[in-house]
């Protein structure tokens, strides 16, 4: 009996195995060092399921008393190092966490996405691109464009637009031997013409297609570097997305990321359906200025994030709908006669 790797339940055990870990060890330090000096030692433990980063001022402190108190902890736990993983290092020379590199440049900390993470991901669009020479372009471009979102989705909130770009490239020229391949008795320039329409001010491998009832839609190649970077704002490390004291704090959460524009489209949309207005004090809400989005239902009591369990409020009005316990509810659409 056991639990296979990568299972979706392995995280979960790693949490509750592994819960105290960070506590535990400030707790030691303090006793072994005092309040002062631990603090002064800079000793941090960032951890996600199994994997964690241990930060220190000096290699000695690593070494000699975290190092072998974790060691400790996991032995209770029936668990131990990995020693292929397990390293000590200097941050100008930089280590790799969750497919990022963090490193110090010149006194400044940059975290890019990893080199090993990158292969790994060119890896899998050039494996996609060769099991798709005989398919049509439409399908591949499908095939292909969750791959680069979801990679690129992950990586927006780092130092990346130079892995983008270079990225972009080399998905390009794998791209054009692809097209050379199904054509061997044409020309580069009839290939580049024939996959890569202009579109805009560039050329992106696109292509043109109807459904069942006859309308043409264009599927375009997602480019890496038409993502945004938005650098990742830091969550309160108490927060519980399950606690009602922290729902509030949960929908500011929400409210930060409608500037990004994967929310745009939906807050317009919530928007026109409450009129322009305020479903509280039923005042204009301009477009142009900050607005809360609310779930009618929250979500850790099984509420989904989907528009009919949304509106829109004034900041002001949020807060009074979380401190009063007040009840709202979508407006009720016009009809026409």
């Amino acid at each position: 009996m056991g639990t296979p790797q990568g299972g979706i339940i392995s995280p979960t055990l790693a949490n509750i195995t592994l819960n105290g870990l960070e506590r535990g060890l400030k707790q030691f330090l303090k006793r072994e060092l005092g309040s002062r000096v631990s603090d002064q030692a800079k000793v941090n433990l960032v951890r996600y399921a199994d994997d964690f980063v241990v930060t220190g001022n000096s290699k000695e402190l690593l070494e000699t008393l975290v190092k072998p108190w974790i060691a400790r902890f996991l032995r209770e736990r029936g668990l131990q190092f990995s020693e292929e993983k397990t390293k000590i290092v200097h941050i100008d020379e930089g280590f790799d966490f969750l497919g990022w590199n963090f490193r110090k440049y010149s006194g400044k900390m940059l975290i890019k996405p990893s080199k090993k993470n990158v292969k790994a991901f060119y890896g899998k669009v050039r494996d996609v691109i060769n099991r798709s020479l005989s398919v049509p372009t439409g399908v591949l471009i499908s095939r292909l464009n969750p791959v680069l979102r979801g990679w690129a989705e992950y990586h927006k909130g780092v130092v990346a637009k130079a892995t983008f770009s270079r990225l972009d490239q080399q998905i390009y020229w794998r791209l054009v031997r692809w097209g050379l391949r199904r054509h061997p008795r044409k020309t580069g320039k009839w290939v580049y013409d024939h996959y890569w329409p202009r579109c805009g001010t560039r050329r992106i491998l696109a292509v043109t297609t109807s459904n069942k009832q006859g309308d043409l839609t264009t599927l375009v190649l997602h480019q890496l570097t038409d993502t945004k970077i938005v650098r990742h704002q830091k969550v309160d490390g108490k927060y519980n997305p399950f606690d009602p004291a922290w729902f509030a704090y949960a929908e500011g959460l929400l409210t930060a990321r409608m500037s990004q524009d994967i929310w745009d489209t939906q807050r317009l949309k919530l928007w026109m359906q409450q009129g322009g207005k305020c479903v509280l004090c039923e005042q204009f809400i301009d477009s142009t200025r900050a607005m809360d989005d609310h779930h009618i239902v929250y979500r850790a009591y099984g509420g989904s994030h989907a528009l009919s369990n949304r509106l829109l409020l004034h900041p002001v009005c949020h807060r009074r709908v979380h401190a009063l316990g007040l009840e709202v509810t979508k407006p009720v659409p016009a009809r026409g006669l």
